[in-house]
């Protein structure tokens, strides 16, 4: 081709018409790409099922219970934060004729007379002596308030529920049912709920 066809051919394109299409498209960018309905509804669809399925992932690897770490016996026993009221000294113990044996008895916190459970009469766990440093650990729901006596309490922490393994082999009868679980540092989970709602641990004032 000559150079005066090159030249023509240059001549020939519209530049105004290029820098145009370049403006708008710049524009266009800096507004923003706007999806059209049918866009809008596929996006928002697909929020909401990462949004479900996010919650479920969170509570299976994530879960955690506020737990209360005491001595019992020999082992060591945890019970969710949320089953406890207090912490106490066991002072002026009074014992009650005609119990179970593992009713201590009753003592006098604040006004409040409450019983006292020996779970580890009641685990048939070795016995120890009661000592100045026993501890009442005060557990309460909704119909139920009583005692049960620590050898010594050692914590309040955090622990997570997937770290839970199930209960010794070697664990059967009424202890086992009482349990939810051994941590990874072989604690003794104990389950709160059941504590406060089995009638084989209720004491009956008539009786």
């Amino acid at each position: 081709m000559s150079d005066a066809g090159l030249q023509n051919r240059r001549v020939a394109i519209d530049w105004g018409r290029i820098r145009q299409h370049l403006d708008d498209a710049r524009i266009a960018l800096e507004k923003g790409w706007t999806p059209d309905r049918v866009e809008i509804e596929r996006i928002l669809k697909a929020r909401a099922k990462a949004l479900a399925r996010e919650p479920a992932k969170t509570n299976a690897r994530d879960q955690t219970v506020e737990i209360v770490e005491f001595i019992l016996g020999y082992e060591t026993y945890i019970i969710e934060a949320q089953y406890v009221r207090e912490v106490y000294p066991l002072e002026n113990l009074t014992p009650l004729p005609c119990t179970p044996a593992f009713v201590l008895g009753v003592v006098n916190v604040r006004g409040e007379i409450l019983s006292v459970i020996d779970l580890k009469k009641f685990f048939d766990l070795p016995e120890k002596g009661l000592t100045d440093l026993n501890k009442v650990i005060v557990l309460q729901s909704e119909g139920m308030l009583f005692g049960i006596l620590a050898d010594a309490v050692l914590d309040v922490r955090r622990i997570s529920l997937t770290e839970i393994q199930p209960s010794l082999p070697t664990l059967i009868g009424v202890r086992d049912r009482y349990l939810r679980g051994i941590t990874p540092e072989r604690a003794v989970f104990l389950d709160g709920e059941k504590l406060l709602t089995d009638e084989q641990i209720i004491v009956h004032e008539q009786v």
